[in-house]
């Protein structure tokens, strides 16, 4: 399977834990940057993907006539968003109108990705968002209302002021809206956040047990736990994220955006301006290029396969470059060997970074 991704570098206002390339400050850039992501589309014109996701950023923050101007190069670049298997556009309930939806919806998007975080007013205001409660429920109901049946909502564990009451709360509030995938992330700060610079480090043992709660109680709802930070009905998967952790390629498009291409990987400048005057003047915008081989490639594809819950298969490649490692890993509980497989273990699912790290260099437990 083959994807394409589109980042869309643009937020109403920056998050305080947010670490994504995304500007508040910029969006009257938005007009050029959309001609300079259509000249990066037309070179990798006819490219057959079976995926599309538009994430950034926000993309909702785009006018109506940006977001149909892009609408309208994707497909004449790659054929009509209807076609694809699956097509998510990211949102927030902020920037999401009616006239915005009927947009999606006319052009075929068939899932949208709605970052709610929280749904408690104080939390939300702690954590630099600018919608509440109310404006969530009210843009969810209208993509409801205008036939999206396949809506994905973001909750965030480990916000300044939660605890294990207020996530309780939050997943409850979710239930009610009834969506058919769920994304449920630890809180990690990242250097150069708001977060970051005022020292908030979250409490990990509450989020382990926020997040041990999500687990359990989520499959207990028709709610698979099929990858670390995602659940989902039946039938109900990300498509595209699949790709991703099964090591299908994907091309990367616009301001920041990573890409992989027969066993290469790259990644676009972060630099805004920079991107839009390459792009203008015929330049290239990769600032980041490498083929994977060997153990390299190797490492990374069993590194990305295991956060989905059913593990990777143990073949003898993986074995030989890191049976030692796999070994450690088991008898310290944080993965577990089974029908031929390695998976995380349910504490392994609180500790993948470090189960991770053991698969890339430099390499060891």
């Amino acid at each position: 399977m083959k994807s394409i991704y589109i980042h869309i570098p643009f937020c109403a206002q920056k998050c305080f834990y947010c670490a994504f390339s995304s500007y508040p400050d910029k969006l009257s850039l938005s007009g050029e940057y959309i001609n300079a992501l259509i000249k990066e589309m037309s070179g990798h014109k006819n490219f057959n993907a079976q995926t599309l996701y538009i994430g950034g950023g926000t993309p909702s923050v785009l006018s109506e006539e940006n977001l149909e101007k892009l609408f309208k190069a994707v497909e004449e670049n790659f054929g009509p968003v209807k076609n694809f298997l699956e097509s998510t556009f990211e949102a927030n309930p902020e920037s999401l109108t009616e006239e915005k939806i009927i947009l999606l919806k006319k052009y075929g998007f068939n899932r949208l990705s709605m970052g709610l975080q929280s749904s408690n007013d104080d939390i939300l205001k702690n954590l630099g968002r600018i919608h509440d409660r109310r404006m969530f429920i009210k843009s969810y109901s209208d993509a409801r209302s205008m036939g999206f049946d396949n809506i994905n909502i973001d909750l965030i564990a480990g916000c300044p002021s939660q605890n294990l009451e207020n996530f309780k709360e939050d997943i409850s509030f979710v239930l009610t809206l009834n969506p058919e995938h769920f994304s449920v992330y630890g809180m990690e700060i990242s250097e150069g956040t708001k977060f970051f610079k005022e020292g908030y480090a979250p409490d990990d043992a509450l989020v382990k047990e926020m997040l041990l709660y999500a687990h359990n109680f989520l499959p207990k709802r028709a709610y698979s736990h099929y990858e670390i930070s995602n659940f989902s009905k039946h039938g109900f998967e990300s498509v595209h994220n699949n790709n991703y952790w099964l090591g299908g390629d994907y091309l990367g498009l616009g301001c920041a955006a990573a890409g992989y291409l027969n066993g290469t990987r790259s990644s676009n400048t972060d630099d805004l301006n920079k991107y839009i005057n390459n792009m203008e003047k015929g330049l290239g915008v990769k600032d980041f290029e490498e083929k994977l081989e060997g153990k390299k490639k190797t490492g990374e594809s069993a590194m990305i396969a295991l956060r989905r819950l059913e593990g990777v298969k143990l073949t003898s490649e993986i074995s030989g470059y890191f049976g030692q490692e796999i070994d450690a890993l088991v008898s310290r509980r944080l993965l577990t060997k089974e029908n031929g497989c390695i998976k995380l273990s349910e504490q392994g699912l609180f500790f993948a970074n470090k189960v991770f790290s053991c698969f890339v260099e430099p390499f060891g437990v």
